[in-house]
Parts: structure tokens; sequence; C-alpha cells
């Protein structure tokens, strides 16, 4: 090109680097150079492909320096329409769909199923069936709390608890998968009890899973309970008060950190739960080492539920299901059923017009009412704490999106 002559786009070769625009509509702003002058407010977006998230997520920031003063959850970037989806399966097959929406409780997503559907066709399930399904759901309760205890330190910083929490959480995944083939996934449930029998000598290896794990749990709760660089970054960050968690519907070990004292087990019983003592663990501040302290004690709790459960299996002999038709019809009507999910209180609305599929099935989740708490939660802190806010509401995107 020639000395001087214009490209398509930009300033004359050689010429001068300004603007030849002149516009009525631009104004001069000067944006935080030093004390005293006016600064602007800044918009970032955080995702939706942010590491720090247990999926895909996007908030909308507005940053005013390295303080949030408006937040606002985006959320439907993992939607896989389960809900509709559900509407064309037959029960059987939803109970697949509903392991996946929530994949860290996968056996109390599929129990939610099976019970609107045995309530809706008057089914009674066997004994043996109930205590089972109970000392699985609380198996798989700690397998949730596990992840997020070695995960959530990992997000701010802490390498070393994760490598704990995974050790428990292999001898725990060890005697899951034995019973039911999956790791994750388990489809153990059906409408009616449960799809087979245990291996024999099952419950005594259970039993000795619990308590191993039981007796090394003090290992990961010494090395971070009482951190001090772990308390430096979660007391007194990101509060959340007792009315703002009932005002969004916050549940599970979220709202119980903000001393809501609220749990189905104890509270609208199902499976056989009113015939144990079930111990809810609380507290107060409502901050982030708050709700981090509640997950952790919740992993003793159910520990001695899913022991006490073996027990009460131990003593009872029979079958684990009852016998259905090929073809699983529930009949015309509507009803919900919900249960306390590891991550929170989980419904399924269920409407049957007398098919083999539903006619609607309404998934009520923890984690998407518990993320909607993030707009009042985040505004008013500092951008470093933004990840440990985050990692603490112990949400799955999945449960958001459904």
């Amino acid at each position: 090109m020639a000395a001087g002559r214009a490209p398509a786009h930009g300033p004359p070769v050689g010429g001068p680097l300004r603007s030849e625009i002149v516009s009525s509509d631009l104004r001069e702003m000067t944006v935080g150079t030093g004390a005293g002058l006016d600064t602007a407010d800044m918009v970032l977006n955080i995702g939706p492909q942010h590491p720090s998230t247990h999926g895909v997520l996007r908030l909308r920031l507005t940053v005013d320096g390295e303080r949030v003063v408006a937040c606002e959850p985006i959320v439907g970037y993992m939607h896989r329409g389960a809900e509709k989806l559900f509407e064309v399966r037959d029960y059987r097959q939803i109970i697949v769909l509903a392991n996946r929406h929530d994949w860290l409780s996968a056996f109390a997503n599929e129990l939610g199923v099976v019970l609107a559907v045995e309530r809706l066709m008057g089914i009674e399930v066997p004994e043996r069936a109930v205590w089972l399904r109970m000392a699985l759901a609380e198996l798989n309760r700690v397998l949730n709390h596990l992840m997020f205890l070695g995960s959530y330190p990992l997000e701010i910083g802490a390498i070393t608890p994760i490598f704990y929490a995974f050790r428990e959480r292999e001898t725990l995944q060890t005697v899951l998968e034995e019973v039911s083939g999956g790791r994750i996934h388990y489809m153990f449930n059906r409408v009616g009890g449960l799809k087979e029998e245990v291996p024999a000598g099952w419950t005594r290896r259970a039993r000795e899973a619990i308590a191993q794990v039981r007796s090394r749990m003090p290992d990961l709760d010494r090395l971070i309970r009482n951190n001090d660089i772990f308390l430096a970054r979660t007391v007194g960050v990101g509060v959340l008060t007792a009315e703002q968690a009932a005002a969004y519907g916050a549940s599970g070990p979220v709202a119980r950190a903000s001393g809501l004292d609220i749990d189905l087990r104890r509270d609208e019983p199902y499976l056989a739960y009113d015939q144990l003592d079930v111990p809810v663990v609380t507290r107060t501040a409502g901050d982030c080492h708050a709700r981090f302290e509640v997950l952790l004690d919740q992993v003793y709790v159910s520990l001695t539920l899913a022991e006490q459960c073996l027990d009460r299996v131990d003593q009872l002999s029979g079958p684990v299901n009852v016998r259905l038709p090929k073809v699983v019809k529930a009949p015309e009507g509507h009803t919900y059923a919900w249960t306390e999910n590891p991550l929170g209180i989980n419904g399924y609305y269920l409407v049957s017009r007398g098919e083999k599929t539903p006619w609607r099935m309404k998934l009520r989740t923890a984690s998407y009412a518990n993320v909607q708490a993030l707009a009042t939660l985040i505004p008013g802190c500092l951008v470093p704490d933004l990840i440990a806010i985050l990692g603490s509401m112990f949400f799955v995107v999945g449960d958001i999106d459904k």
C-alpha cells in the first residue's frame, strides 16, 4: 500500500491516531482515577462458563470498584425441559430422568417420584423396602454433603480437604454401587418398592463402611472447620437472615444455617421417619461458615440414622416390592409428594388422567429457590468474597434449570 493511502478501515497510515468523528451523543466521563472524583458502576458477567460453579450459571453483577451493588442470577443455560420430558415417558422411565436434575442426590430424587405415584395408586410398600429406602437415602445424603465439603474449600483456595472428602465418598460409593450397580445414578427405586433384594451380607458391609467413615470424619473436621484462613474467608461473609431465607423459600442446609428449624423428616415425616428421632442441625449466624458447619454436622447425623435403619432392616424379612402390572397406570387425580433432599425440600406435583404417562408433573427443587436468594445475599459484598458466597449456597445447576 502506498504511503498515505487509507486502508478500508482505520485511520490513514502514518496519520494521527485520533477520531475524526464528532457526535453530539459523545460525552466525557472520568472513571475512578483518584480520590474525590466521580466513579461509574461497571456491569460484569460472571459466567455462563465460570469454573467455580457446579454447572453453568450466569450472574449479572453491577460493581462499584470492588463492591458489588446489584446481582441478578440468570438461569436456563442447562435447561433440558425435564418437566415436559416427564409427560411423554412412563413412570419407570421418569425415574431415569429424575436421577439427573440434581446428580448429587439421585436416590432422593427418584424416591420422590415413586412416593408420588404410590400415593396416587394407593400402594402400600413392604416394610423392609421402606427401611432400606431410608438407609440408602441417608447414605446418599452423606455422599452429597461430602462432595460440597471437599469442593467448597477448594473453590476458596484449600486443596487438601477434597482428598479427605473423596476418600470417605469412595468408601460409601462402594456400598451403594454393590447394592444398585450404579455409582451416581442408582435407578434402584421402583413404584411399589425397590428393584431387588440387597446382596447377602450387604447390611453388615454397609455398617462397616459407616463406622469407617465416622472414625475418619474428624480428620476432615479438624482440617477445615476452625482453620484460621477458612474462618477469615467465611465468618460474617454472605449473611442470609432467617426472614430473607423464608421469603425466598430457601430450605435445607442453607435455611437451617440462618436459623429456620425446618426438616420434613421430622415435621412432615414420610416413609418411617416418624419412628426415628431425627436431630435437626441449625445455626443462627446465616453466613458462609454457618452453612458449612450445618453441612458438616449433618454428615454425623445421617451416618447415625443410616445405621439405625440398617438395624431395623436386619429385623425384618419378606419382599422388597409389590407385584405390579407390566404397564403401570396411575388413576385419574392429583397428588403432591415432597421429601427432605440433601440440598433442601424437593417436591413432585403429579396430575394423572389415568394413562401410563402423567398429564403433568411439576418439579419443585431446592436449588432453584436457594439460588434466588443470591439477589439479596451478594449486593454489598466485595468481589473477592463472591466465590465464597456462591459456593456456600450448595446448589446443583441442573436442579435450577430442570
